[in-house]
């Protein structure tokens, strides 16, 4: 391809306001992509929308005694307070939580372990990969926040590694 033909193909695609073009001819390709040059921003769709539940109303102490050792008590569904000074693994990905690398084989790590930095603490299968999870610094495994098999989110905690010192 010679320079008037570039040139030809560049006017066309200016005249029919196509703002990317790729050609291949043989061992040549040649990829042409025009900016644009105002950028409208669309105001977020109306139709999708947070909704967030209501807290349930607090107990009134005063008047129903009975209620306040219920309400102190903590929820099973609630997450329990991580100790201080420990380090959270987080997951890099959206997948399927495995604790070891095939079904009857011992866990990759189990609470009490001491792992090293790099050591696989788990897989995250997403997408048909198996993605190894290593261990970002040295210490003891605290706590293991997920169950085998479960779906885990990005940034989901999976592990709580107290420091080595």
């Amino acid at each position: 391809m010679n320079q008037k033909e570039l040139k030809e193909l560049i006017e066309f695609l200016i005249e029919k306001d196509i703002a990317e073009f790729e050609l291949e001819r043989g061992d040549v390709k040649v990829r042409i992509k025009r900016g644009t040059e105002t950028v409208v921003q669309s105001a977020p769709d109306a139709r999708y929308f947070a909704v967030h539940a209501a807290p349930p109303p607090a107990p009134d102490l005063a008047t129903n005694p009975a209620v306040a050792p219920a309400a102190a008590s903590p929820s099973k569904e609630s997450a329990p307070e991580p100790e201080a000074g420990l380090h959270m693994v987080h997951s890099p990905i959206v997948g399927t939580f495995y604790e070891c690398p095939s079904p009857g084989s011992p866990p990759f790590v189990k609470v009490g372990d001491t792992v090293e930095v790099g050591q696989v603490l788990c897989i995250v299968e997403a997408m048909k990969l198996m993605n190894e999870i290593e261990a970002d610094l040295a210490g003891e495994i605290v706590t293991k926040l997920i169950s085998n098999g479960q779906p885990i989110e990005y940034g989901q905690d999976l592990f709580a590694i107290r420091p080595r010192k």
